[in-house]
């Protein structure tokens, strides 16, 4: 049986707490630790197609073009693909975790036609901004 190719791009985000981010990333926005270095305090996440690597900063081996102030990731925002939204927004609201952005229906240009999606947009405990999007399919453009 052959696996599936390895994602060609995965982003590895420095964290200042990797147990709280878990918590988050796992425990509210339905990734999986696929692997850890706990000695790096390091984890490998994967929901579905969609990858990411978490490591706390100041442990192991950090690579830090500057100054890293919060809110982390600024200009940037991480769009995942999910089958539904509602279990996500529920776990969200449960715990208390306010949204970036409230979820919204947008069509979006692709050629001559348009790709639907319910999106909405939260961010992490360190501020990188997730944009998560459940497909509503296309139509011809109008």
């Amino acid at each position: 049986m052959n696996s599936p190719a390895p994602p060609a791009l995965v982003p590895e985000l420095l964290v200042s707490d990797l147990t709280a981010s878990l918590e988050f990333w796992c425990g509210l926005c339905g990734f999986v630790v696929d692997y850890r270095r706990n000695e790096d305090r390091f984890a490998y996440l994967s929901s579905g197609s969609a990858h990411v690597m978490l490591e706390q900063q100041g442990i192991g081996r950090n690579f830090v073009t500057g100054p890293l102030e919060p809110p982390l990731g600024r200009g940037i925002n991480f769009q995942i693909a999910v089958p539904e939204l509602a279990p996500l927004l529920a776990a969200l609201d449960r715990a208390g975790h306010s949204l970036f952005m409230a979820q919204e229906t947008r069509w979006y240009r692709v050629g001559d036609e348009e790709a639907g999606v319910e999106q909405f947009l939260v961010n992490d405990p360190d501020g990188y901004l997730l944009r998560f999007q459940a497909s509503l399919g296309r139509r011809t453009a109008g």
